[in-house]
């Protein structure tokens, strides 16, 4: 069974930064990609960004590309979020997730895992 925590989160001001940590355990994650997504009250579960495992390409949405790195630590099982210049649109629910897949995807549907997620909240 995969178990995701997430860390890191909390309310800092606009212009600020924040990293998130996710703490993955109960497999080996060679070849899956690890997933950031955000969500707010009344809406969709949001990509974020998105990293393969093994071979560390990335993925980011438009809306957080050259904001926020996504990155991970294989000998800790640890994937981070780097966000930099944070702004109140980026208040949300951050989860981590999995997908057991060598390809990155941007769906949420297509991830297998979830962690609990954890809040940013960003003020004005």
């Amino acid at each position: 069974q995969v178990q995701l925590v997430e860390s890191g989160g909390g309310l800092v001001q606009a212009g600020d930064s924040l990293r998130l940590s996710c703490a993955a355990s109960g497999r080996t994650f060679g070849s899956y990609t690890m997933g950031w997504f955000r969500q707010t009250p009344g809406k969709e579960r949001e990509f974020v960004a998105a990293i393969n495992w093994g071979r560390g390409r990335t993925v980011y949405s438009d809306s957080v590309k050259g904001r926020f790195t996504i990155s991970r630590d294989n000998a800790k099982n640890t994937v981070y979020l780097q966000m930099n210049s944070l702004q109140p649109e980026d208040t949300a629910v951050y989860y981590c997730a999995v997908d057991q897949s060598i390809v990155v995807v941007t769906t949420a549907s297509s991830y297998d895992y979830w962690g609990q997620g954890t809040q940013v909240t960003v003020s004005s």
